[in-house]
């Protein structure tokens, strides 16, 4: 499998980060239109993540935040936004970078989109060498050998065989099975079936 030297993946995930990024924009901007609202989880560990000790304690990997009817103070930069958010009537200042985001999802219009954090793709780059790719005994069965055989150029017949002859009129013989048939037959066997 060739190497993926431009990463294809982290320029997807960076320009659908750009997505919320630009949501979050117009939403500081001018509020939320009709019933649009979200729901935004983050990786609570990830690097820059600002959060209290409290929030932190309670979510130790993941959380998710709804922004809907009571929020303040929304601030959007290249990197990062912060809001202001009540927590069971106890008001927060979150920092969250957009690399940090897991999942955007607006439930008035069904759209969301889902994200790897830094983290969980450095776990799955060192995981992948050790895991076989699925394809790869398949790969190895009898299908190729047999794609392989059909691209070679007609073989002749060795001498000792006899010359092939016109097909009988009459109802064709059934065709040798694997068990029964000579290891050197397998391409007479395909060119035989073949349609002229």
């Amino acid at each position: 499998m060739a190497i993926d030297h431009i990463r294809y993946d982290l320029l997807a995930q960076e320009a659908l980060r750009s997505v919320v990024r630009r949501v979050l924009t117009d939403v500081a901007k001018s509020g939320l239109p009709g019933e649009h609202h979200f729901y935004i989880a983050f990786d609570t560990r990830y690097p820059g993540v600002r959060m209290s000790q409290r929030l932190r304690d309670q979510h130790p990997e993941e959380m998710t935040i709804v922004l809907q009817h009571q929020f303040w103070d929304l601030a959007v930069s290249d990197q990062a936004f912060d809001i202001g958010l009540s927590f069971k009537g106890v008001p927060e200042r979150l920092h969250i970078p957009f690399s940090a985001i897991r999942g955007f999802f607006d439930p008035s219009v069904q759209f969301g989109l889902q994200f790897q954090t830094a983290e969980s793709e450095k776990a799955v780059e060192q995981s992948a060498p050790e895991v076989p790719e699925p394809s790869q005994p398949v790969a190895k069965k009898p299908k190729p050998e047999r794609q392989r055989a059909e691209r070679r150029p007609p073989v002749a017949a060795p001498p000792s065989a006899p010359a092939p002859t016109a097909a009988p009129s009459g109802p064709e013989p059934a065709p040798e099975t694997p068990d029964s048939a000579p290891p050197s037959a397998e391409v007479v066997r395909l060119d035989r079936f073949r349609k002229k």
